[in-house]
C-alpha cells in the first residue's frame, strides 16, 4: 500500500509540475513532467520498430521485388539495340534519299540519256581503281560508256556482264580521257598515277597553269561529252622523263572514294527536258503552220498576177513583147561593151568578142567577124 501511494503521489506531482522546453527562457512554452517521462519511455522502442520496418522495406524493394529485373533489363537492352539499328537504317535511308533526289534533279537537267546505278563492290586493291555497279548487259550497258556523278566524271565501263559491270576510275593508271583547262585552254590527257591521283600528262611547261584552275572534258575521246567537270589543278610538277614537260596533279571533282550512286551515259544524243521538248514541238508546229500560210499566200498571189509567158498566145503578143500592154515588163539595158560572160556572147578560148556596133553607122566591112586569133 505504501508503494502504491508513493507511485500515485509521484504521478500526481508529475502531472502538476511543468518544465520549460529546451531553448525556451522565462514564461515560454512548458511541458508536463509526466509527458516527458512517457516520451522517454515510448521513443526508444518506437525508433527500434521504425528502423526494423525501414530495413525490411529496403530489403523488399531492392532484393525480393527485383527477382525479374534481370530479365526485364535484358529485354530492354534488346529493344534499345533494335531501335538503334532502326535509327541507323532510317538515317542511311534518309541520306540515300537525299543523294537520289539530287541525282534525279541532275538527270532531269542533263541533256544526255543516263541510267542510274548503285555501287555494290570494289576491287579491294590499291593498285586497281575499279568498282562494280548493279547494272549490266541486260540493262543496255556496253563497254566504254561514261560514268559520272552530279559533281563530275568518275570513269568508264571496262567490262560488262549480265547484270553487273566493272567501272575503271579516272585515277587508275590504265585510264585515259581528253581534258582541257577552262582558263588557259591547254589540252592534255588525263590519267592516274601510282598514288591514285588523277593527273594531266603530255603538257608543255606553261607559266599560266596555276593551282585552282578548273579542268573540263574536251570531248575528243568519244567517251565523255564535252564540258563535264573533271576537277581543279592541285599542283604542277616537272616530268621526270622529259625536259620541258610537266605533270598537272588534279583534285577530282567527284568523291571517288565515297561513291554510292552513279549515272551511266547510255546515249550521247541530246535529250532535252520535257518542258523544252514541248516548247520545241510547239515551235515546230507554229513554223509548219506559218510555212503553209506563206505557201497559200504565194499561190494566191501567183493566181492574181499575170504570167511572163502565156502558152496560148503567139510570140509577138507575149507580155514581154506586147507593145499594147499598158504595163510593159521592163527589159534590162543593153551592155555598152559586151564581154564573153554576157549571155549570147560566149566566145571560144583564144578569141576576142567584137563590140556590137550601131546598125545605122556600121558598114559591112566593119561588121565582118574578126579572124580567130587576130586583133580587132
Amino acid at each position: 500500500m505504501l508503494l502504491a501511494l508513493l507511485v500515485a503521489q509521484i504521478l500526481g506531482l508529475a502531472m502538476q509540475v511543468r518544465r520549460a522546453s529546451s531553448g525556451q527562457v522565462g514564461d515560454g512554452h512548458s511541458v508536463r513532467l509526466i509527458r516527458l517521462w512517457a516520451n522517454g519511455i515510448v521513443s526508444p522502442p518506437e525508433r527500434i520498430l521504425h528502423g526494423i520496418g525501414s530495413g525490411v522495406s529496403w530489403v523488399w524493394y531492392n532484393y525480393a521485388d527485383l527477382r525479374h529485373v534481370r530479365q526485364q533489363n535484358a529485354d530492354l537492352q534488346k529493344t534499345v539495340d533494335r531501335l538503334r539499328l532502326e535509327q541507323a537504317a532510317l538515317l542511311e535511308d534518309a541520306k540515300q534519299g537525299q543523294r537520289l533526289q539530287a541525282l534525279l534533279k541532275f538527270e532531269e537537267k542533263y541533256v544526255y540519256k543516263t541510267m542510274p546505278a548503285e555501287v555494290i563492290g570494289t576491287s579491294g586493291t590499291d593498285q586497281s581503281r575499279v568498282f562494280t555497279i548493279n547494272k549490266g548487259k541486260s540493262d543496255g550497258l556496253d563497254r566504254d560508256m561514261a560514268v559520272i556523278t552530279p559533281d563530275g566524271i568518275v570513269g568508264k565501263i571496262r567490262d560488262v556482264f549480265g547484270h553487273t559491270s566493272q567501272v575503271l576510275e579516272i585515277n587508275d593508271q590504265s585510264s585515259g580521257a581528253g581534258v582541257i583547262m577552262a582558263s588557259t585552254r591547254i589540252r592534255g590527257i588525263l590519267r592516274g598515277n601510282a598514288a591514285g591521283q588523277p593527273q594531266i600528262v603530255d603538257v608543255i611547261s606553261d607559266q599560266r597553269i596555276k593551282p585552282g584552275e578548273q579542268v573540263l572534258t574536251a570531248g575528243g575521246d568519244q567517251i565523255f561529252p564535252r564540258g563535264l567537270p573533271v576537277g581543279v589543278v592541285d599542283r604542277v610538277v616537272n616530268d621526270p622523263e622529259r625536259d620541258g614537260f610537266v605533270e598537272v596533279i588534279l583534285k577530282p571533282a567527284a568523291h571517288l572514294s565515297q561513291l554510292d550512286e552513279v549515272l551511266v551515259i547510255t546515249s550521247t544524243e541530246p535529250r532535252f527536258p520535257q518542258d523544252q521538248q514541248q516548247d520545241m514541238a510547239t515551235s515546230e508546229s507554229f513554223k509548219g503552220a506559218e510555212a503553209a500560210e506563206q505557201h497559200k499566200t504565194s499561190d494566191g498571189m501567183a493566181e492574181k498576177l499575170p504570167g511572163l509567158i502565156d502558152p496560148n498566145l503567139p510570140a509577138d503578143q507575149q507580155p514581154l513583147n506586147d507593145a499594147t500592154n499598158p504595163n510593159p515588163v521592163a527589159r534590162p539595158a543593153a551592155a555598152l561593151h559586151p564581154d564573153r560572160f554576157s549571155p549570147g556572147n560566149v566566145t571560144a578560148p583564144g578569141t576576142t568578142a567584137a563590140p556590137k556596133q550601131n546598125p545605122t553607122t556600121s558598114t559591112p566591112a566593119e561588121s565582118a567577124p574578126t579572124p580567130q586569133g587576130g586583133n580587132q
